[in-house]
């Protein structure tokens, strides 16, 4: 006979419906077996016996049947909205009040797991369900407050449950748990109130805490001691709260850079990722960007992006600080730096359908406008790269990228390796220079003119395109281009008259 048919789910519920312990816990246990050994989905209908079983004045009973419950949730056996809507929610969030630990402990877990889906939060918030977690989130028990906080972590997704939490005093409460012993604490702690940052209205109840103790917290634990996801999670949190020039003067002067120059290093793909975004929050601020030209964050950020070369996420960041920071007075240190072949081996190496290769050819198309950045490229530059460069400035479906990498190529044209180089790949140059002059945007034409003017200086070049009919090319744009004028000409007298 099936543990789901018709005749066990009425024996169950007349186990659990009666008023003798002793049978509701005959009933609490064979739920717990099935929640341990069962693979399959439990129906609804079985979900009925738990309102009684969650209501029982027993406390074995109500032990047994949460952590059933728990285990149901955890392997995905029962529908977690479906949970809700059978009126489970009520007696959950009850138990959370009990003074057992493990009651506790398996009640905030239920919490916890519901508490996964919109719907649901928003249900545990009309039910009053933030006050006890809250409570139980200062519990002495470890099991009990790990799950408390995991389920206002939980909580925190929902924007309307944030401004509950605030009102309930979650702040602080989680601001103090930054210094649990318990990492995973820690963490939920620190997700949590990541969440509630990424809301600008909270920032300043969060900074008002014990004069801006929440900061100096975060800070610390941007330490090679502390857990990784713990470290990861603070940059996360700092990132979030750093949207005001204010926040951003007091994180650098608070030596927050050391500590994230430490981070880039990590193991950890999340923590490199969580400190590269924060210090490219950190560089957007015009006050920040001297502190930030140190030689200990170059070597760093150019270190990254050679070692990490293929991780999309650190090359975007990387290069929109490096381009933050690409002031004139600060160039010369970047040019000295790692970063210019960090920039260009990442472009080597990041797929041409990611953002973030926009901003690199951003970054280093800009940085080759200047002849020091130009001779550190020519000195990296070898047939791989050009190759790539050349292959950058053909491909038409991302055009401000294949414009940088035709600008890169013309910056350093006039060198004798890069000319070398480019030698091998004429036939390539010449499709790109075609499709540039044919262009409707004018730059793209005075870009193609410019780069042929010097690579006709060699003569290779010169006889490949004397063969390819380039010139009959460029004598159509001056037509095109002459014709225009006139039409201008007219145009302003007709305006003058």
């Amino acid at each position: 006979m099936s543990p789901l048919g018709k005749d066990p789910l009425e024996a169950l519920r007349i186990l659990a419906f009666s008023e003798n312990p002793g049978l509701q816990q005959s009933a609490a246990l064979y739920y717990l077996h099935m929640s341990q050994h069962m693979n399959v989905p439990l129906p609804a209908e079985h979900l009925e016996p738990f309102y009684a079983l969650l209501r029982s004045a027993d406390l074995e009973v109500q032990q047994v049947s949460s952590l059933s419950l728990v285990n149901f949730l955890l392997e995905g056996n029962i529908d977690k909205e479906m949970v809700v809507q059978m009126g489970l929610l009520e007696p959950i969030l009850d138990l959370l009040e009990s003074e057992d630990p493990t009651v506790q402990c398996n009640s905030c877990a239920c919490t916890m797991t519901l508490a996964v889906s919109e719907s649901n939060r928003e249900a545990i918030g009309a039910a009053r369900g933030v006050t006890p977690l809250l409570s139980l989130a200062n519990s002495y028990d470890p099991r009990v407050q790990q799950n408390a906080v995991g389920a206002i972590l939980n909580l925190t997704q929902s924007e309307r449950i944030q401004l509950v939490l605030c009102k309930e005093g979650a702040l602080p409460v989680l601001t103090l748990l930054l210094e649990s012993p318990d990492s995973e604490v820690q963490y939920y702690s620190c997700a949590a109130l990541s969440n509630i940052a990424a809301n600008a209205q909270h920032h300043e109840a969060m900074l008002r805490i014990g004069d801006r103790f929440l900061l100096r917290t975060l800070i610390s634990l941007l330490s090679s001691s502390v857990d990784k996801k713990v470290s990861s999670q603070a940059c996360v949190c700092l990132r979030n709260l750093a949207t005001r020039a204010d926040t951003q003067a007091k994180l650098v002067a608070k030596d927050v850079l050391p500590r994230l120059c430490s981070l880039l290093v990590s193991s950890s793909e999340d923590v490199r990722r969580a400190a590269v975004a924060l210090l490219w929050v950190l560089s957007q601020y015009p006050h920040n960007q001297d502190p930030l030209v140190c030689t200990e964050l170059l070597q760093s950020l150019g270190m990254l992006l050679s070692v990490h070369t293929t991780d999309h996420v650190i090359a975007g960041h990387a290069a929109c600080i490096i381009e933050n920071l690409n002031l004139s007075k600060n160039r010369q240190r970047i040019i000295e730096s790692p970063c210019v072949e960090g920039l260009l081996q990442t472009m080597l190496s990041i797929d041409i359908q990611e953002d973030s290769l926009h901003y690199v050819t951003l970054c280093l198309a800009e940085l080759a406008k200047q002849e020091g950045a130009t001779l550190r490229m020519v000195k990296w530059i070898d047939e791989p790269l050009t190759k790539r460069l050349v292959r950058l400035a053909g491909q038409r479906e991302h055009t401000e990228t294949s414009f940088r990498a035709a600008s890169i190529i013309q910056h350093m044209i006039d060198h004798e390796k890069m000319m070398l180089l480019l030698k091998c790949h004429i036939t390539e140059i010449q499709a790109y220079l075609k499709n540039f002059l044919t262009h409707q945007e004018v730059r793209f034409q005075q870009l193609a003119i410019s780069t042929f003017c010097r690579l006709q200086a060699d003569p290779e070049f010169s006889l490949a395109f004397r063969e390819s009919q380039m010139a009959k090319l460029l004598e159509q744009v001056r037509q095109q281009t002459e014709e225009t004028q006139e039409l201008l000409r007219a145009a302003i007298c007709h305006a003058d008259s």
